[in-house]
């Protein structure tokens, strides 16, 4: 795992990295006017998309606000995240309900909460979104493999192609509005080839459709672009190919609007592409240690302030960029990078995912952990082992203040 900081201009880090060398206790940073360059820029990559922030990679006020100030709308995966996603001012027809597990309570609430786009992906859900929000939009997601994706979402979501033109046509027979596609690449997802792949199988759908007399009016291409400055579990930088995965996804819309017989408009649901590079957390080094293992090697841990349960989630997956301000140079060990809590899960991979950490680092240190305003201060625990979340700041967007408790 790399001790530098992210990959980066200073220009556009200065801020977040200013802010963390003038902190003085553990927290999440997150950089508002960095997200929102980040918004600019998504936005000028595939102009006349709409964007549907995901909530769940980030659901900070702060972070949601500055969103919607832009322009954006939101993805929520349940009655709770609409409630928050509609304190932001962004009107009701920029919200849709994007989980497609959902009780009939739920279907009602979010109805009554004037939501009227609902994913679905079964006949089941369907009778029970017309039961409880008569008249809905639905939008059907279509399964993928997820191959190439840190995390695949290829098992609990989507249907297959047959099963989509089911659900629509029955949505249709119901008194809903079929009203469009769905699908999700992945989360993390690493290559282009993944679209292309997605796009094939939203192509054959949109004909069946058609064919039945059934014309949807926008595709939602989901989730998926990844985060730039995070690493595998063995410490190597991901590379994804962005600028091509931009490229596939620009041809694939015309190639859809070629197939449909009427216009489409297109959603996208970007989570950890828009936050996760521009939030950092600052923490310390509570030990360095040494010891032998039962096979007589010796083997470093660093143990961190924090880990798994309050803002390293994701550590089963990748690993974050550390830095440590205090020791930019000198001799370094081997580490396996672990976090306070007395849960042997809360560790990297300890298979070949070993960390360059300064020999001389104190308990008390500070450290920085780049690249992780995604899904930081969403997975956190309310205290596990006594461990609380770590409270945040949000620095730029006109919003300077310092906000404490851990839970947005």
């Amino acid at each position: 795992m790399h001790t530098e900081p992210p990959r980066a201009d200073e220009h556009d880090r200065g801020a977040l990295r200013a802010a963390l060398a003038d902190g003085t206790d553990d927290r999440i940073i997150y950089d508002l006017d960095g997200i929102g360059r980040q918004y600019a820029a998504l936005r000028a990559e595939l102009p006349g998309v709409a964007v549907r922030f995901a909530m769940k990679a980030c659901p900070v006020d702060e972070v949601m606000e500055h969103l919607a100030a832009l322009g954006s709308g939101f993805d929520a995966a349940s009655p709770q995240e609409i409630a928050q996603a509609l304190r932001t001012g962004v009107p009701p027809e920029l919200i849709h309900y994007g989980n497609t597990i959902k009780s009939d309570r739920n279907i009602a609430e979010a109805y009554r909460l004037g939501v009227r786009d609902f994913a679905t992906d079964s006949l089941e859900d369907v009778a029970a979104i017309a039961e409880h929000a008569p008249g809905a939009r639905v939008f059907c997601r279509i399964a993928t493999t997820g191959e190439g994706a840190l995390w695949g979402l290829s098992h609990k979501f989507g249907c297959s192609p047959e099963d989509a033109v089911r659900v629509l046509d029955a949505a249709r027979t119901a008194g809903l509005v079929p009203s469009g596609l769905s699908v999700h690449v992945g989360s993390q997802q690493m290559t282009a080839e993944a679209w292309t792949a997605a796009v094939d199988a939203l192509a054959a759908v949109l004909e069946a459709l058609n064919w039945r007399g059934i014309t949807p009016t926008r595709i939602n291409l989901g989730g998926g672009l990844p985060a730039l400055g995070v690493l595998d579990r063995g410490g190597r930088p991901l590379d994804p190919p962005l600028d091509k995965m931009f490229v596939v996804i620009r041809e694939g819309m015309e190639r859809l609007r070629a197939v449909n017989t009427g216009p489409l408009e297109f959603l996208l649901e970007p989570g950890r592409h828009l936050v996760a590079d521009h939030g950092a957390i600052r923490a310390h080094v509570s030990r360095l240690t040494s010891r032998h293992r039962l096979d007589g090697t010796r083997e470093d841990w660093l143990y961190l302030s924090c880990g798994k349960f309050n803002g390293l989630y994701e550590m089963d997956q990748l690993q974050y960029r550390l830095e440590f301000p205090a020791h930019p140079g000198g001799q370094f060990v081997n580490a396996v990078v672990a976090g306070p809590t007395c849960d042997s899960d809360d560790a990297y991979a300890q298979d070949g995912g070993r960390v360059r950490v300064p020999r001389a680092v104190r308990s008390g240190d500070p450290v920085w952990i780049h690249s992780c305003g995604a899904y930081a201060t969403a997975y956190a625990t309310r205290g596990f082992n006594g461990f609380a979340p770590l409270p945040y700041t949000c620095i730029g967007g006109g919003d300077g203040r310092d906000h404490h408790g851990g839970t947005a």
